[in-house]
């Protein structure tokens, strides 16, 4: 059993004072089976009221408005969570899968994550990546799922800020550089070409002193969930060759990144914003206390009060913005 202490901070500053905020926050973690949220706070600053509500794939989603003039917004997200341990998955299932995936399918209801999505489409680029992989019916959907997840590992080199946060998966295929967002895309539109379901998977992914992992400790990450005969939903990370296992952990699900950013949201005013995104995930074997204060980093410390500056003069002009942060 694996408890983890995770801090998920996020600064958007202002060139100039805007007149209002609107936010959607996807980063509450999960409950299911093997993952329990055992608590979560939301301190946003300037301070306002935060609602929340779950969405139809059952994801937890904070929304707050704030119509006062800032310079700044700072969103702390705290949660403690725990990991179940979750049984090996096998190498392999047997010859009939196929047919177990297509009964699977017709009888329930994953049409969402069979059909292309708005950053998993099926492009001429996206066929011919999976013609050069053979990604085709063969063998077992297990076995060609777990030989995918090696090969995209190895295919891509993962660059930080090589894409954008609205990049095309065609950008990544033909310049063979990406982050993971780019890697689960990748893979979600390849196995969903083979009538696999496929879904986007937002989180965080702990990262301990033995483990080499390639993607960036200090923020969110992304993988993939398919769906097997048997298995139910197995979570695959071809940004660093993984099952998705205890280090994982699952905030939000979607068909891909378009349903789960970890901030979504509009401000009203004319002016430059720049985006500051800095994760911690900390592990222990036996639960923190729930009501403690996790202790928030020096530096962070200063964002929060540097919020709570008066702002600057209001401007004029009136625009609208759409906020996202990359994974």
């Amino acid at each position: 059993m694996n408890f983890y202490s995770i801090r998920h901070l996020t600064r958007f500053r202002y060139s100039q004072s805007i007149s209002e905020s609107i936010m959607e926050t996807r980063m509450h973690p999960r409950s299911d089976s093997s993952q329990h949220c055992l608590s979560f706070s939301l301190s946003v600053s300037p301070r306002c009221r935060v609602f929340s509500y779950r969405d139809h794939l059952g994801n937890n989603v904070q929304h707050f408005d704030i119509p006062g003039e800032h310079n700044q917004l700072v969103i702390v997200a705290e949660s403690v969570v725990e990991q179940q341990p979750l049984p090996d998955v096998p190498h392999f299932l047997s010859p009939d899968a196929w047919e177990d995936l297509d009964e699977l399918v017709e009888a329930g209801d994953y049409s969402e994550m069979l059909l292309p999505s708005t950053f998993a489409a099926e492009t001429p680029a996206l066929v011919e990546l999976a013609r050069k992989m053979e990604v085709v019916r063969r063998d077992d959907p297990l076995h060609l799922v777990l030989e995918l997840n090696q090969r995209l590992f190895h295919y891509f080199d993962y660059v930080p800020r090589s894409t954008r946060v609205d990049s095309p998966i065609d950008e990544a295929i033909l310049s063979g550089a990406g982050v993971c967002q780019d890697f689960a895309h990748t893979m979600i539109a390849l196995l969903r070409h083979v009538r696999i379901p496929a879904r986007y998977v937002s989180g965080y992914l702990y990262r301990g002193i033995e483990d080499h992992d390639r993607s960036t400790p200090d923020a969110t990450h992304a993988w993939v969930e398919a769906l097997l005969p048997h298995l139910g939903w197995v979570g695959l990370d071809p940004t660093n060759n993984l099952v998705a296992h205890h280090r994982h952990i699952r905030t939000a699900v979607g068909r891909d990144y378009a349903d789960v950013p970890p901030t979504h949201g509009v401000f009203r005013g004319k002016t430059a914003s720049e985006l500051y995104v800095a994760v911690k995930v900390e592990a222990s074997e036996r639960p923190p206390a729930l009501d403690r204060k996790l202790p928030i980093p020096e530096d962070w410390s200063v964002l929060v009060e540097r919020a709570q500056q008066p702002p600057e003069l209001p401007v004029p002009f009136i625009d609208m913005q759409q906020m996202q942060q990359q994974q």
